[in-house]
Formats: C-alpha cells, sequence, structure tokens
C-alpha cells in the first residue's frame, strides 16, 4: 500500500523527512519498503505485519505518527446536514447471519450528480494505488483509505427499499462490477435486495446496482463483515479486492457508523443531492468495551528495563489509550480500532515500540536451567522402533481415514472399531474419519509399491488410532503396527526366504524377548480379517496385547494385493505395563544336556501350545527347552488326528544326569499328556 505524505499531513503535523520517517516506522514495527517521489509528493511503501491491519488506514497511521513524535492529532470534523425525511421511509436492513456480519449502517443521498472527483481526491487515491471513476465511487474508496473502513454505493433506483444480509444459496451465481459471474455456496455472504444478490459482501458490489452516469440516489453501505468468512470467500472466488484485504485483517465495528456519516457529508460536497435524515444502523449485539491491567513490574520484568510508571503510562496515552490507576496497577481502555491488543502482553509490546527497540539491552535469559531427557515411557517407545527397525522399515500414514476401510477389512456391522470419530471438516471423503487400527495405511502402502513394481516389502508404524471418548475430545491409544510381503534376501549364504507367518511371528517373538515377555502366549485367533488357521492373539497372563497372522484373502483382495501378506498390531501401553525392566540371567551349566524326541498322536481341536503348556508344568527342574519340530497328518495316523514331534532337552546344573533320570522324565511327561490332551505315544 502506498501513503501520501501530503494526505497524511493533514493529519498529523510532523517535522521529518520521509526517510527519517519511514525509518521511525519501521523502528516501531509498523515496516516502510521504500519511500518514492510523485510529482510534490512522498509515497512511503507500508509493509504491514499481519496484526496491525489498523494502519492501512490513514488515520490510524497518523495516531502513530503523533504518538511517535509527539505532535497533536487532527481528526476530520463530520458534520452531516440532513434533510426533514426519515431513512426508515426508504430503506430496511434484516441481517440473517448475524454471526457473519454484526453491524450494517446505511445511509441514503438524494439528487446527486454524477461527474469526475476533484483534483485533490484523485490524486490522493491515485498515489494510493487506487484508480478514479466517479465522484461517488471515490469518496467510498477515499474514506476507505482514510478510516479503514471499506463502503460500498448501490444506485437505490436499482435496489429498492429493502436490504437483506444472508447466506448465499447453493447453487446461486452473481455477476460482480467486473462483468465475471460468481458461482456461490453457503459459505458465502451475500447482500441482496430481499430476492436476488446484489453484492458480494466485504469482497464486491454487484453489476445488476453498480453506480453510473444515471443514477440520481445512492444508498451507502458501511458494515463489519467476519474476516475469515471474508477471506475464505475472497479465495474460493478467486478475487481479492482493496476491501477485503481490510475485513481479512480486521476493521472496527464502532468506526463504522463515522465512516459512513464522512462518505454521506464528502458526497454532499462533492456531488450536492440531499443526506436523509438518520441511518438504518442494525447492530443487535453491541461489543463491549475491552480493558486490560497492566503491571509496571511486568513489563520491566520481560523487557530487561527499568521503564518508571509514569513513563509507561504516557506511552500509553501518547497512543490515544485511556489509561486509568488501579492499586499500583494501570487499567487500559482498549479502543475498538486496535483489534490487535487483547493481552497484557500486547500493550507491554506498544511500550516497548515507543521506548524504542534499540534502547533495550541485549542479555541472555536468566533463570534455572533443566537438562532435558526421555522419560521412561519414550524411551521404552524408541527402543521398541529400535528393535523391529532391524528387520523392518518404518512408514507414516495419515490419522484420516476413509469409512469404506472398514468394508475392506470385513468388519461386522456391530464391530466396535466401526466406532470411529468423525472428522468435522474433512479434506476429502477419502479422510472423513479417525482410524480404529493401523492395518488400513499399511495394506494401502502394501498395495502402492506393488502396483510401481516393489515386491518384497516390509513396513512398520508406530502411531495412535483414536476412538470416541464421553470426555468430548477422542480416546487415544498407541499401536504398532507391521506388514510383510514377499522374500528376504538373508545373505550370500543362505537361500532367500519366505516373509510368511513364522517370518512375521519371529520378529513378535525377537521383541518381546527384548521386553522380557517370553512367556506371551499365541492362541488361536478369530479375526475376520486375518486368515483363519493362520493367525493368532497374544495374550500375556490372560491380557490380550495384540495380533499376528496373514492377512484373509478377501482383504487382499479389496486392497488390489496380489501377493501373501502377514500383519501384526500391538498395543504399545500394555507392552510397557507388563514389561520386564530387568533381564534375568542363568549361569551357564557345567554339565551336559540330554535331548529326547517324542511324537504324539492328538486330536486335532488340541493345539500345540496346550501340548507345551502340559510338558512345561510336568517338568520344572530338569526340562530346559521344549521346540516342536514336526505336525504330521495323512497315512498311519487315523483320521481327524495329528502326530506332533517334540524334541525335549534335559539338563541339571549340579550332576550328570542319568538314562534313569531321562527316562523318568519323559515318561512323567506323557503320562501327564495322555490324561489332559488324551494323547498316544506314536
Amino acid at each position: 500500500m502506498g501513503v501520501s505524505i501530503k494526505w497524511l499531513k493533514q493529519y498529523v503535523d510532523f517535522k521529518w523527512s520521509a526517510e527519517e520517517l519511514a525509518h521511525r516506522l519501521t523502528m516501531a514495527g509498523i515496516a516502510i519498503e521504500g519511500v518514492d517521489r510523485e510529482d510534490n509528493d512522498y509515497i512511503l511503501d507500508l509493509d504491514l505485519t499481519p496484526n496491525r491491519g489498523d494502519c492501512l488506514g490513514m488515520i490510524n497511521l497518523a495516531r502513530e505518527v503523533a504518538a511517535l513524535s509527539g505532535s497533536g492529532l487532527q481528526l476530520p470534523v463530520v458534520k452531516v446536514k440532513e434533510n426533514k425525511e426519515n431513512i426508515d421511509k426508504f430503506i430496511k436492513v434484516e441481517i440473517e447471519a448475524p454471526e457473519l456480519c454484526q453491524r450494517y449502517v446505511a445511509r441514503l443521498i438524494k439528487n446527486v450528480r454524477i461527474k469526475e472527483s476533484p483534483e485533490w481526491i484523485q490524486e490522493a487515491l491515485i498515489h494510493s494505488g487506487v484508480r478514479p471513476i466517479n465522484n461517488i465511487v471515490d469518496v467510498t474508496n477515499y474514506v476507505m483509505l482514510e478510516c479503514n473502513q471499506p463502503l460500498h454505493a448501490f444506485d437505490y433506483r436499482l435496489l429498492g427499499n429493502k436490504i437483506a444480509v444472508r447466506r448465499a444459496r447453493p447453487g446461486e451465481k452473481f455477476t460482480t462490477l467486473d462483468e465475471v459471474e460468481r458461482q456461490l455456496d453457503e459459505d458465502m455472504l451475500v447482500i441482496t435486495d430481499g430476492s436476488r444478490p446484489v453484492a458480494l459482501a466485504g469482497v464486491m458490489g454487484g453489476l445488476n446496482t453498480e453506480i453510473h452516469d444515471a443514477t440520481v440516489d445512492v444508498l451507502l453501505e458501511s458494515a463489519w463483515f467476519l474476516g475469515p468468512n471474508i477471506r475464505r470467500t475472497s479465495r474460493k472466488v478467486g478475487l481479492r479486492s482493496d476491501s477485503s484485504v481490510r475485513f481479512e485483517k480486521g476493521t472496527d465495528i464502532n468506526g463504522v457508523i463515522y465512516a459512513a456519516n464522512r462518505a454521506a457529508m464528502l458526497i454532499q460536497q462533492l456531488a450536492g443531492g440531499e443526506v436523509v435524515g438518520g441511518s438504518c444502523d442494525v447492530y443487535p449485539n453491541p461489543r463491549k468495551a475491552l480493558q486490560v491491567t497492566l503491571r509496571p513490574e511486568r513489563v520491566n520484568y520481560l523487557l530487561g528495563t527499568d521503564i518508571s510508571p509514569a513513563e509507561i503510562r504516557s506511552y500509553l496515552e501518547r497512543l490515544q489509550l485511556v489509561v486509568k490507576d488501579n492499586k499500583g496497577s494501570l487499567v487500559v481502555d482498549i479502543p475498538s480500532y486496535r483489534p490487535d491488543i487483547e493481552l497484557e502482553a500486547d500493550l507491554i509490546e506498544e511500550v516497548a515500540r515507543l521506548h524504542g527497540y534499540d534502547k533495550i539491552e541485549p542479555g541472555l535469559p536468566g533463570g534455572k536451567t533443566i537438562p532435558g531427557g526421555l522419560t521412561p515411557y519414550q524411551k521404552f517407545r524408541e527402543e521398541m522402533k529400535n528393535i523391529v527397525a532391524q528387520s523392518l522399515n518404518e512408514v507414516v500414514n495419515y490419522s484420516f481415514v476413509s469409512e469404506e476401510n472398514f468394508d475392506r477389512l470385513l468388519l461386522p456391522q456391530d464391530s466396535p472399531l466401526r466406532k470411529a470419530v468423525r472428522v468435522a471438516n474433512p479434506l476429502s471423503e477419502e479422510q472423513g474419519v479417525m482410524r480404529t487400527l493401523l492395518l488400513p495405511g499399511l495394506l494401502q502402502n502394501i498395495s502402492t509399491n506393488l502396483a510401481r513394481k516393489n515386491e518384497n516389502l516390509a513396513f512398520f508404524e508406530m502411531a495412535s488410532v483414536f476412538y470416541p471418548s464421553p470426555q468430548g475430545l477422542p480416546g487415544e491409544k498407541l499401536k504398532l503396527g507391521a506388514v510383510v510381503c514377499g522374500h528376504h534376501d538373508l545373505n550370500w549364504t543362505k537361500q532367500r526366504v519366505e516373509m510368511d507367518f513364522f517370518y512375521l511371528k519371529g520378529i513378535v517373538e525377537n521383541l518381546l524377548r527384548h521386553l522380557g515377555l517370553e512367556q506371551c502366549e499365541f492362541a488361536v485367533a478369530h479375526d475376520v480379517s486375518y486368515h483363519p488357521g493362520r493367525s493368532a492373539v497374544l495374550r500375556y497372563f490372560g491380557d490380550e496385547i495384540g495380533i499376528v497372522g496373514e492377512v484373509h484373502p478377501l482383504v487382499l483382495q479389496n486392497y488390489d494385493i496380489k501377493q501373501r501378506s502377514c500383519a501384526f498390531e500391538l498395543d504399545v501401553e500394555k507392552l510397557y505395563a507388563h514389561r520386564r525392566t530387568r533381564l534375568m540371567v542363568d549361569r551357564i551349566a557345567r554339565y551336559p544336556a540330554v535331548e529326547r524326541d517324542i511324537a504324539v498322536v492328538l486330536n486335532n481341536e488340541v493345539t500345540a501350545a496346550e501340548v507345551l503348556a502340559v510338558i512345561g508344568e510336568t517338568e520344572k527342574e530338569l526340562l530346559k527347552d521344549v521346540v516342536l519340530f514336526d505336525i504330521y497328518t495323512g497315512e498311519q495316523v487315523a483320521q481327524g488326528h495329528k502326530s506332533v514331534a517334540f524334541k525335549m532337552t534335559f539338563q541339571s546344573p549340579d550332576r550328570t544326569l542319568t538314562e534313569n533320570d531321562v527316562n523318568s522324565s519323559v515318561s512323567r511327561i506323557l503320562e501327564r499328556l495322555q490324561q489332559d490332551v488324551k494323547a498316544e505315544l506314536r
């Protein structure tokens, strides 16, 4: 934005050169990018931070200059000469969307003459980067630049006697002043004559009520619109105007009437006509004045200065702020044209600006320092990731997923995993809910890579899943998930190994061993997303901590995966609760071990895990290890039965075992197996 020095001096008389003014404003936080000379004037190139949108108005910028220079501020005196008519007979205003339009003021000027503006107003507009059009439109732009309050002028005869401020209707179309037809939606605010749109609120007026050479009566609009809504509307329609920029950054809701009266007075001076008595001012919920308490000691504490309370007060009063004493503190009335001041820290910033940043001595922060570090839980998470990262590659997926994943995973309609937290404003339908498990994202990783001819894949992810909570905020649980498919080349001396259920189960067992959870039990799983008979749930003394298995073929088909894939998903919080922080070790035995193999015939319904449990409970003293090495069904085994073979290792820490010792242990084991699981020695 360009700022005319000549125009600025109409409000504040300062003695500085244009270059010195630019320097002082910049040092006070109002950045000036450069100074240009235009005829007999200097133009400052203003580059404001987002919080100082008020300085887009010449009067507010003059307040800054007055505070910095100590000069007096001269604001325009507004006196509107009205006729004896009443505005209520000519216009009625209804605000149907008060959340988007909190105030709307309308004034009517009759019998105007449309012509060129005088040279002084044209010069002011041109030096500010605005093209002059005619005396009516030029006045609205002049007042906008002066007061930071966008205005709009309607041809009253094309408008009618009603203004309705409402949301646009779905599919509604509207042609703006630039002769472009815009597609509107329900999130946009429009000004209507009761039926059709006549302006896109805060952005641009409509071609259907444009001021033209034959215009006689002018209806003047001055309103306050919600900034974020104007910004969204401007982006959607691809139209950013001087008005929308100001509404985006925030305007003065209590300055609306002043700007309307100022414009009415100037129109009467430049275009003649009669200003109808009164204004139609719809302000359903007047905004309460804001007061902020400032502690002088807090100022010096944060700034590292020694500024007296009297100096602090003088700085604030130079900004036209009303300051009152209250038991050693300062109570400051915040004017509505400064929406950037809300907190005590904001006032401290104002003091710092006027005191001068260059006067504040630099220094290092004081106080005690605390060495950083990870909590035990954070260390545990890193440990888990480091262990699985030895075999798998880490991925990071979105927490937002599509509800279609629940159908792809074959989840029943009453599954608790379908009770997902819905996203209020999703970026797309594919990200409509928050994930309740990690498997969908991992399967999508496999599918995407297979489509790009990457065939040997091993991924893991440690991330949160979410579920509804009666407390309002979603519940959150940390999970560790993984998926593998294809083959793994161990090294040049070994043939490649298929990454199947047993490969992934080995990774899980390695993780559990590092966490001290060797006693985890693998039991039959009944999860519909996994292959029946090729999946298992993990339990630690009855507490279910996860699942590992081959993904169901139909699920793989739903994700367009043609290779067998296996996955696991573990509850990190439960693993942390059950972990053993001390690793138990034993002495190396001095005496030799003895191995014995047994094969027993079992009913198909008896699992190997049940047999292992019986063997371990029967012989706790001498039995050191049991390994399942064969399962056979077929000839020489009765139908409905299977042959299961185990290798058992016996060892004593204090003597060499005899043949009789081992035979006695094996006999006790076989006897117990026959009693508990109906096993027969093969």
